[in-house]
């Protein structure tokens, strides 16, 4: 049982060791309590893990197929198993709502993990035609693409949906034959090491899967920059992803960066405006804001501008705030004081450019907890830092347009490029309008995701697709075997 007393532990070439850093505290976001200390990592554990993984590669590469989806799905019974201690310990440490928990958090980790452990025996081979070339004396050369493992990835995430996040990541790479370091987020590491245990008492073999956790960035720097990790896998804000690529890009490693969004709601004069607005405030209901693919722009076309704002005013007023344990609560805490005060800037920022705060603006009235009320801003300046930066948390800005092209234009007008959202009756329009917008992904009259789908973002959302099988072609590398006919 990890407790104050006695911390969690890294993995590192198949034994538990402490890290050389000592141990910090993890708290819980709702009540400000130290739940358990999680074990500080050092650059050198990170050197050792990369090291181990690399080490442990040639072997788990050409394990059977089958074993290793044998190894993956016993890992997905052991976490099933332990649902209601897996659930407390991360409803505690990220402050997910009770219905967030049993939807997003474990179910979906599990699910994944056994999504992936059916993809393990997939062919790696990709047949190709025959071709007559000029060699020697002539005649047909047969080829054959192959997907090998990419090598050691290093798999560094973020702190919103820890779990079903690093599932997302390791899940595929250990399908298709690759070792992997796992580096979580700081905030939130308890339910990764809980994973991580479950994949070593499942069969695991040394070294296959590492786990390094740490306050702060210096394991992350060190396993990008060690010579025995060939990929960088990462969840995480635009700034640190690209800083990532830029130290990768020395080795040439391969990179699957998933960064940040400012996800625009486009609404058409002919939407359905109640179905927009219950869109709309999943920024608000899905983990407090603190989710990339959330709609935080509400481009509203002018007709029906007033009638939007007001619809998702009243959503934002009405929604319960409070303790994520509460089963009515929907609105829960942000992960931390730091990240409290960054989002209640850029709510100041809105209304200092002009713009003018609808619903909350405020901290709700609690006594504890990393709270900020679901907030509305209208009017803001189109190049105010809270239209065009990324708030994470539980803000959204209003702005009209008067047209087609100028909602196309005003979408675009961002750095960003993850997931936008097309509201209108018109499905042919709502077709040709989400196939203008530079985005990874595009809901149509919905905020639904298929998994099965690339998922990535467009211009500095990101690098790379993973989702379904997408995943396995992330974590591979492609080779031509060609011979004669």
């Amino acid at each position: 049982m990890i407790t104050t007393e006695t911390p969690a532990r890294l993995w590192i070439g198949g034994e538990r060791v402490d890290g050389e850093g000592g141990a910090y505290p993890v708290v819980n976001p709702a009540t400000e309590e130290v739940v358990v200390l999680a074990p500080s990592a050092t650059a050198a554990d990170a050197d050792r893990a990369a090291r181990a993984a690399a080490d442990a590669f040639p072997a788990w590469s050409r394990t059977a197929p089958d074993k290793r989806a044998e190894i993956l799905d016993r890992a997905a019974d052991l976490l099933e198993a332990r649902y209601a201690e897996l659930f407390a310990l991360v409803q505690a440490e990220t402050g997910a709502t009770t219905a967030m928990t049993r939807t997003a958090q474990v179910p979906a980790a599990v699910a994944r993990l056994r999504r992936y452990a059916r993809s393990a025996a997939a062919s790696p081979e990709v047949p190709l035609p025959p071709i007559a070339v000029p060699v020697g004396r002539g005649g047909l050369v047969n080829a054959m693409a192959v997907r090998q493992p990419v090598g050691v990835v290093a798999c560094v995430t973020s702190y919103n949906v820890p779990l079903t996040n690093v599932v997302g990541k390791i899940g595929p790479a250990l399908a298709v034959g690759a070792t992997v370091v796992v580096k979580p987020a700081p905030q939130d590491p308890l339910g990764v090491i809980a994973l991580v245990g479950a994949l070593h008492e499942a069969g695991m073999p040394p070294g296959a899967v590492n786990l390094v956790v740490a306050p702060g960035p210096e394991p992350s720097e060190a396993l990008v920059a060690s010579p025995h990790v060939d990929m960088v896998s990462f969840t995480g804000s635009t700034a640190v992803g690209t800083a990532i690529a830029e130290a990768a890009g020395r080795d040439c490693k391969r990179l699957l960066l998933e960064l940040g969004g400012k996800g625009a709601s486009l609404v058409f004069d002919d939407a359905d405006l109640d179905a927009a607005a219950r869109g709309t405030a999943s920024t608000y209901t899905f983990h407090s804001g603190q989710i990339c693919t959330a709609p935080t722009r509400l481009i509203v076309q002018r007709g029906v501008y007033e009638r939007m704002v007001e619809r998702l005013a009243a959503i934002a007023g009405a929604l319960p705030v409070g303790d994520p344990a509460a089963p009515d609560t929907v609105v829960g805490p942000l992960i931390s004081g730091a990240h409290r005060e960054r989002v209640e800037s850029y709510v100041r920022a809105g209304a200092a450019d002009g713009g003018t705060v609808l619903a909350g603006g405020a901290r709700p009235p609690l006594d504890r907890g990393f709270y900020v009320a679901p907030t509305l801003i209208a009017g803001c300046a189109p190049g105010s830092r809270a239209v065009r930066e990324e708030i994470f948390g539980p803000v959204v800005v209003a702005i009209p347009f008067d047209d087609e092209e100028e909602g196309i234009a005003l979408a675009g007008d961002t750095e960003f490029g993850l997931y936008d959202y097309v509201w209108s009756r018109d499905t042919v329009r709502a077709m040709r309008v989400a196939r203008r917008l530079r985005a990874g992904n595009v809901g149509i009259n919905t905020v639904a995701r298929n998994p099965e789908t690339p998922f990535g973002g467009f211009k500095k959302s990101g690098v790379g697709r993973d989702g379904g099988d997408f995943a396995l072609h992330a974590y591979t590398e492609l080779q031509s075997l060609v011979w004669p006919g």
